[in-house]
């Protein structure tokens, strides 16, 4: 599992989320192996003055990824250069401008379909 949250200014990101949604799911599919149909993701646009990023840009974005523990460091790593290379490229933002964080927590954590995570029948590898 996999839940990603975007934070950015809407004036900057509202106009190409579903662009930006494509990108980073393509990362997470390529890097971890996640299901095309599971996409999970919250974009919360702020407005300008709710985001105060010092010696950024006003196209600074952060993207959360929050999953299940279980992946490797070079999974993680992965992932990481993925969605660089995913976002940065095609947006034209300087990666001075994106950051990343992965949040992991343990399976039995999530409660999902009535059970926790640990009871769930996955169709994807955690564990890469």
């Amino acid at each position: 599992m996999a839940q990603v949250k975007v934070y950015g200014r809407r004036s900057a990101w509202a106009g190409v989320r579903d662009e930006l949604s494509t990108q980073i799911h393509e990362a997470l599919v390529g890097a971890w192996q996640m299901p095309r149909d599971k996409r999970f993701q919250r974009f919360l646009w702020l407005d300008d003055d709710d985001l105060v990023a010092p010696l950024r840009s006003e196209r600074y974005l952060l993207i959360e990824v929050v999953a299940f523990a279980g992946r490797s460091r070079g999974a993680r790593r992965a992932l990481i250069g993925a969605l660089y290379e995913q976002v940065c490229g095609p947006f034209d933002l300087p990666v001075d401008d994106l950051e990343i964080v992965l949040i992991e927590a343990p399976q039995e954590s999530w409660g999902i379909r009535g059970v926790s995570g640990d009871e769930l029948s996955l169709t994807y590898p955690v564990s890469i």
